[in-house]
């Protein structure tokens, strides 16, 4: 891992990728940024230069379950600090203001929609999920505030799309328009949004073992009730904050925070966790 996090990193955020060069191009505009493929993506030692900062990789580095020296945690800062508004997080920052050929699709949009610096509704639950899992939870909710339909529905007339239903992106700082919606139900956000807020905000994992259970919402959520149907059985799990970890299943404490996989034949598991 260390021999890919070392170039991939450059102090406050790692690197996108590599663009492709034009036919014929033997120069990129930082000899500092040139790899084999092209110019590297983001970020850019100026802040101010076009597509400095991406969303993407700065989530699925924090996804790889390695600390890497709290390089995880300084990727989310910087994509919150840098990328994120109230309308959520965009895609990239600052936005490209002319179209480059080596790049594709991105720079052919206008600043701030789309790819070009639009808040793609669909990898902001990424988002939440990587700050779930280094323990971020109070972000990782908001995360999930700022683009979920029933938490924005006050700005409805700024948004002008459906207030019940998830949009492809909303228009991002840069743009002329920003926080109105864009392309509503085209998009894989709901799904994604039910992994993030079932297996990471109120944290029932399934796994080889059993349902894990690790909750990541913030302090003023101290009691959850929760029904979860997994490979046939019924589980009902009423969680507490209490501030020190422990898990009951039908009556018998157990340890870790796994609850096990029924014997055949059960129909319903009665679970208490306190975390």
């Amino acid at each position: 891992m260390s021999r890919c996090s070392t170039p991939a990193k450059s102090g406050r955020a790692t690197w996108r990728g590599a663009a492709t060069r034009p036919t014929g191009s033997t120069t990129c505009r930082s000899t500092s940024r040139c790899s084999a493929l092209g110019e590297l993506l983001g970020p850019g030692e100026i802040q101010l230069l076009p597509g400095s900062d991406y969303a993407t990789p700065q989530v699925c580095f924090s996804w790889s379950d390695r600390g890497l020296d709290g390089m995880a945690a300084q990727a989310l800062r910087s994509t919150k600090d840098l990328l994120t508004c109230r309308c959520g997080t965009a895609i990239l920052a600052p936005a490209y203001s002319t179209y480059r050929i080596e790049l594709g699709e991105i720079s052919s949009y206008p600043r701030g929609y789309k790819e070009n610096g639009g808040i793609f509704c669909h990898n902001n639950p990424w988002i939440s999920i990587a700050n779930a899992k280094i323990g971020n939870d109070s972000e990782a909710f908001n995360v999930y505030t700022r683009t979920c339909p029933a938490y924005v529905e006050q700005y409805s007339e700024v948004h002008r799309t459906e207030p019940y239903v998830y949009c492809q992106m909303v228009a991002g700082p840069e743009a002329p328009t920003p926080g109105e919606g864009k392309n509503s139900w085209l998009t894989g956000t709901a799904a994604w949004t039910f992994v993030d807020v079932s297996q990471y905000l109120l944290g029932v994992q399934p796994t080889f073992d059993g349902l894990r259970l690790e909750p990541h919402l913030p302090a003023q959520f101290t009691e959850l009730h929760i029904e979860r149907e997994w490979r046939g059985v019924r589980y009902v799990i009423d969680a507490r904050r209490t501030g020190k970890a422990s898990l009951t299943v039908d009556g018998k404490p157990v340890s870790g925070t796994t609850v096990p996989i029924a014997a055949p034949g059960t129909e319903e598991v009665h679970v208490s966790l306190n975390f």
